[in-house]
């Protein structure tokens, strides 16, 4: 058994889902997560969990509120020293062997002084360990934001990326993508089609999508992640929190609406769901998954301020086309994962290709 220190970053629930997946999974280790905000919350039911202070992102009306981050990171940055310092301590007493982190900042600083291997493993480091063919209008966002995970969330020597798309990673990092790991309750689904559809707003929402939803379909749309919790507007059900009542909605669906999140996107594909994605435009991350789904076929992209029921219309009609371009897809990668992260591990590295005892492309296939 070794000892794994795992920083988690705390905005949303997609990094912690993410962690609590692989803890539970290779449960002959010791975890130990550091974390802070949303992530506690979803880890500390099962896990320990010491908090330090998260390099988050604040959102407003569907943006990014950039002043309200810079003024909530400056000071958390201008005190690192001693929130690495603090770390150091957790580190004397629980005496990892191995370190990981999801997008953390302090623990893999604290691994390099302790001169403890470090494994990142998260989504975002697609943007900057890899090529891609940008269209000019996110060159300069794809510059600007991709300096945050290029350098204040630098790649560690060690880097497993989990996307449910594959741009080819650049000479200079050592660098692996598997596909996303999906949770055993969404593995448990059988899909099917009940006509309904699944609206999921995470960091913002705006009132325009309600508007838009009312205007554009007769179908019901189950909508979560507003202030309001319950009630109706003609086709529109708004949905209190619940992750068994909205797998069951996830499971029924016709199709997802949805921000720009990767951990959504990935279920929602592995069930054969297409999606119509509303990225945030300051939220380059979103934008680049919102390409993807555009140009793999998986559905479609849109401006949150541009929405017009015509889109939605065009949307549906393409249904038939998304669901054959899912079909040939594959979004389960939790046995090459499981493999590739048991062997770091065990070794402090990642194996040069391959892993041992799974698949390249795992096992996971898309159901319908």
């Amino acid at each position: 058994m070794a000892r794994v220190l795992y920083g988690i970053h705390g905005t949303g629930h997609g990094h912690a889902m993410r962690g609590l997946t692989i803890a539970r999974r290779l449960s002959g280790h010791e975890f130990l997560f550091v974390a802070d905000d949303d992530a506690p919350k979803v880890l500390e039911p099962e896990f320990e969990v010491r908090r330090l202070p998260n390099l988050g992102t604040v959102f407003k009306n569907y943006k990014v509120d950039l002043s309200a981050t810079i003024a909530r990171s400056v000071p958390l940055l201008l005190r690192r020293g001693r929130y690495i310092e603090q770390t150091l301590r957790i580190m004397d007493a629980f005496r990892p062997d191995v370190c990981m982190t999801d997008l953390e900042y302090f623990v893999p600083r604290a691994a390099e002084r302790a001169g403890l291997p470090c494994l990142t493993l998260d989504h975002q480091h697609v943007l900057t360990c890899c090529r891609h063919d940008l269209p000019r209008n996110m060159w300069w966002d794809a510059f600007t934001q991709g300096l945050t995970p290029r350098h204040l969330f630098r790649p560690t020597d060690e880097n497993l990326i989990i996307s449910f798309y594959a741009p080819p990673v650049l000479p200079r990092y050592k660098a692996r993508i598997a596909p996303p790991i999906l949770r055993e309750s969404v593995l448990a689904l059988r899909p099917r089609d009940d006509g309904h559809v699944l609206v999921y707003q995470s960091n913002s929402t705006h009132r325009k999508l309600v508007d838009f939803l009312r205007a554009a379909t007769d179908r019901l749309c189950y909508v979560y992640g507003y202030d309001r919790t319950e009630g109706r507007e003609g086709n529109v059900i708004f949905m209190q929190k619940s992750e068994e009542g909205f797998l069951r909605l996830l499971e029924g669906c016709s199709y997802v609406i949805l921000g720009g999140g990767h951990t959504l996107m990935s279920e929602a594909l592995h069930l054969g769901k297409p999606i119509l994605t509303l990225p945030l435009k300051a939220m380059v991350e979103q934008r680049f998954n919102a390409l993807y789904v555009e140009r793999l076929g998986y559905g479609m992209q849109a401006d949150m301020y541009g929405l017009e029921p015509g889109l939605l219309r065009r949307f549906e009609e393409n249904l038939p086309r998304y669901k054959a371009a899912i079909a040939g897809g594959t979004f389960c990668g939790n046995d090459l994962v499981f493999g590739l992260t048991e062997y770091f591990i065990r070794h402090g590295s990642l194996p040069l290709s391959g892993a041992p005892g799974v698949e390249e492309q795992g096992t996971g296939q898309p159901r319908h």
